[in-house]
């Protein structure tokens, strides 16, 4: 299975969303044997500078496409998974603050890499982007927690691996059988059961950060891997947590 079919081509390229919201599909991410279609939000806020998150593998071309919509000041890094590019997108775009979930600092794989980190994540939006966009910190247990990103004036939500919906058609048989058995074939993708199982070790936390999200009432819904919910936002939110909000 080519790499085209795992992912959604065109590949690395600015794609509208909304006013001021572009998605950048690439991949695929090799990880444990598994191949995965990946994706960045990119947000022009109001002042005109743009704002990554989750930046995916970098280029030269893609960097200048973006800078045709205004400066790259922020570089989001949600929770610790979705790091591995940071390093050059800070090289390419030294101006660019990087906000991260702060455990991510710790890991010694990210030390190793000598990542800089300008801001922690938290339930508190920064003052560059407040009222623009909201945030809330979704938390679980073994040190993992998601930072969940609202754009008010377009109503979308921006979650990376707390809903992963992935089509088992696009996929090779490795990746098949993981959407299988964790529970994130689409339509009906949410959180694979590892992930349920550690956000159930701070499970009143989050469903109370669900609950909030939720209350968003967000039009579409952009996930890190996957078909994203262009509508229907909010129905298919609490489809994907029912597990968690019951």
């Amino acid at each position: 299975m080519s790499h085209q079919e795992v992912t959604y081509p065109p590949l690395d390229v600015l794609k509208p969303v909304a006013d001021n919201v572009w998605i950048v599909d690439s991949g695929p991410q090799e990880a444990m044997g598994l191949s995965l279609p990946v994706r960045m939000t990119v947000i022009r806020l109001s002042n005109g500078n743009v704002w990554l998150h989750s930046p995916t593998r970098f280029n030269a071309e893609l960097r200048r496409e973006i800078e045709t919509l205004g400066p790259i000041r922020h570089l989001i890094a949600p929770n610790v998974a979705h790091w591995t590019h940071l390093k050059e997108w800070q090289y390419g775009c030294p101006a660019a603050k990087t906000s991260a979930e702060p455990e991510l600092r710790r890991r010694p794989q990210v030390q190793k890499k000598g990542l800089r980190f300008d801001r922690d994540l938290t339930d508190e939006p920064a003052e560059e982007w407040s009222g623009e966009i909201e945030q809330i910190v979704v938390p679980g247990g073994a040190g993992f927690r998601e930072v969940a990103f609202f754009h008010r004036p377009t109503r979308t939500l921006i979650l990376t691996d707390l809903i992963q919906n992935l089509e088992p058609e696009k996929l090779p048989l490795g990746t098949r059988i993981f959407a299988t058995l964790t529970g994130v074939k689409a339509p009906g993708g949410k959180a694979p059961a590892y992930l349920r199982l550690v956000i159930r070790l701070r499970r009143r936390a989050a469903k109370e950060a669900v609950s909030r999200i939720v209350a968003w009432s967000p039009q579409r819904v952009i996930i890190g891997h996957g078909r994203w919910f262009e509508r229907d936002g909010t129905a298919n939110l609490k489809r994907a947590f029912a597990w968690l909000l019951g």
